[in-house]
């Protein structure tokens, strides 16, 4: 019996070292390059603060006490500080009326900012662009937000250009993917082409906005909040000195097969017919479900092959000797093959959920805790708002490797791993406010300006602690 073991592990490693030559050559031939990206700020007019949200609260009037009690917990639990954003809509009173003008306009501020610097930072024209993919989950319109981007920036006619809707938070791995896909196929043709890919990300905000009771849909307009990138890749090897980052592996998780958790986060009605976007209770057990199909895949592709035959050992260990004196089940070490972990701020539960998974410290999540207290969790491009506020920090080195890992509905894990091949120190977005991360404190001041409010019924104050 002492043999097996040692046979078994030999054997694995053998297989593993093949599966990370084979993983190595995909990565040569996949050729993605990262030019450059853009995350969206918008205006300090647009700026969700405290005072901002209590109004908008007070103004639903079929809110009772026990509604102002679990929205009270929730903000103060969400990690959200003052400084995220919404659509003018919601600051004008709107938000139980929104029209179409209303989502449109907050795309086209989006475009118009963070689309526009990022051709003018690049110098990459228009024209040049073979590849556009744009993801916003939440509206639809006809023409498509991708037409409407080809028609604002008169990109050439034969443009290949995706529309990406309904694919939530996660919708950002699956446009780089598909953006990739196409990359690689033009440089695999009969006549290899170079090509330079366009990745949109964003949320439309100003119609989702929901005004109802229902509990599980109050909790979306507690994280999520207006945001967008832009990221031009690139699969012509004479791009890779002026690029960013080189991308190593993508994958993509999908459980939907799973009632609850396809169910766990969706657009519905509430009992009064009011639309919103419902995160249920089982949403938590879907995440570490994706998770878990997401992660065996990925380890081969990431990790050496010392780390992934010491974690096999151990696993065979703890089977063959049950009750053996370390009782906690072996993790495997990601810290073994990436240097950087740039986490889908969903939320507290989430960041928590993925340390405790793979066993980070705080500086490891750091970058997601403070995105999501600066800009709150704006959907499929809050994984570059992360990665952001790591090339502002300055942690971004040449040769480090930085493991992407987000979320989303349907219910899917994407995850992908990036090396830094160029000099990355741009603080992007979080140009005037990086200096004050971390803050001392993350506590949000909504307790305390808001604990006690009027009764409804009278002139006696409540505490809603």
């Amino acid at each position: 019996m002492e043999l097996l073991p040692l046979l078994t592990v030999l054997l694995l490693a053998h297989a593993l070292a093949y599966l990370a030559w084979t993983a190595a050559a995909r990565r040569r031939q996949s050729r993605c390059y990262l030019l450059d990206y853009v995350c969206h700020k918008p205006g300090d007019g647009r700026k969700m603060s405290t005072e901002t949200s209590g109004a908008v609260i007070q103004r639903n009037k079929r809110l009772r006490l026990p509604d102002y009690r679990f929205l009270l917990r929730v903000i103060v639990g969400s990690g959200i500080g003052e400084d995220t954003y919404c659509p003018r809509s919601i600051l004008e009173g709107r938000e139980e009326s929104p029209a179409l003008r209303d989502a449109l306009d907050e795309m086209d501020a989006f475009f118009d900012d963070a689309v526009a610097a990022l051709f003018a930072r690049t110098g990459v024209a228009p024209r040049d662009v073979g590849v556009l993919v744009l993801n916003v989950s939440m509206l639809s319109p006809a023409p498509s937000l991708a037409s409407r981007a080809v028609r604002r920036y008169g990109l050439r006619e034969d443009v290949a250009a995706y529309n990406l809707t309904g694919m939530g938070c996660s919708a950002g791995l699956v446009a780089l993917d598909l953006a990739r896909n196409k990359l690689r196929a033009a440089a695999s043709a009969a006549r290899p082409r170079t090509l330079v890919a366009l990745v949109v990300s964003s949320e439309s905000i100003a119609p989702n906005w929901y005004s109802g009771t229902d509990k599980s849909m109050m909790l979306a307009n507690c994280l999520f909040r207006s945001g967008g990138a832009a990221v031009l890749l690139s699969n012509d090897p004479a791009h890779r000195r002026r690029a960013k980052m080189e991308l190593g592996c993508l994958v993509r998780a999908h459980t939907g097969a799973s009632d609850d958790a396809h169910a766990c986060a969706t657009q519905r009605e509430d009992a009064e017919g009011r639309v919103g976007i419902s995160l249920s209770k089982a949403l938590p057990k879907a995440a570490v479900r994706a998770f878990a199909a997401n992660l065996p895949h990925l380890a081969p592709r990431v990790l050496p092959v010392s780390e992934l035959a010491r974690f096999l050992y151990r696993r065979l260990l703890a089977h063959l000797h049950p009750a053996g004196g370390n009782k906690q089940a072996p993790r495997v070490n990601f810290k073994a093959g990436v240097e950087h972990f740039c986490l889908h701020p969903g939320g507290t539960a989430v960041i928590e959920g993925v340390k405790q998974s793979l066993g980070l410290d705080d500086g490891d999540v750091e970058p997601a805790r403070m995105t999501l207290h600066r800009w709150g969790n704006t959907s499929a491009s809050s994984l570059w708002y992360v990665l952001s506020y790591m090339e502002a920090k300055g942690r971004l080195k040449k040769g480090d490797r930085v493991l992407m890992l987000t979320f989303g509905s349907g219910f899917k894990c994407n995850s992908c791993v990036w090396e830094v091949t160029g000099d990355m120190a741009d603080k992007g977005a979080w140009a005037d406010c990086i200096d004050t991360y971390p803050p001392e404190s993350l506590a949000n001041p909504y307790m305390d300006k808001f604990g006690w409010i009027n009764d409804v019924e009278g002139d006696t104050l409540i505490s809603l602690g």
